[in-house]
């Protein structure tokens, strides 16, 4: 089973292709991760994030949905 993150894009590094990089706010830790797939996203977007790659743009309320399920789940 893979995990996919969802994190919003706080800041990005112009970059062509897989020089591509944006910051992602994930809760409060932040990562720099590729954005190499996702050539649209934009700072504030959401998108899913997995092993250091953007992987899926994502609207406000399915980002939400994620993150409250994920809280859940830590919480018992």
């Amino acid at each position: 089973m893979c995990l996919a993150l969802p994190g919003q894009v706080v800041a990005l590094t112009e970059g062509e292709g897989f020089d591509r990089r944006g910051t992602v706010d994930f809760e409060g830790v932040r990562q720099e991760i590729s954005l190499a797939y996702l050539p649209e996203v934009q700072v504030g977007d959401f998108v899913l994030a997995h092993v250091g790659f953007a992987i899926s743009r994502l609207d406000i309320a399915e980002a939400e949905r994620i993150l409250r399920e994920l809280r859940e789940l830590q919480a018992g």
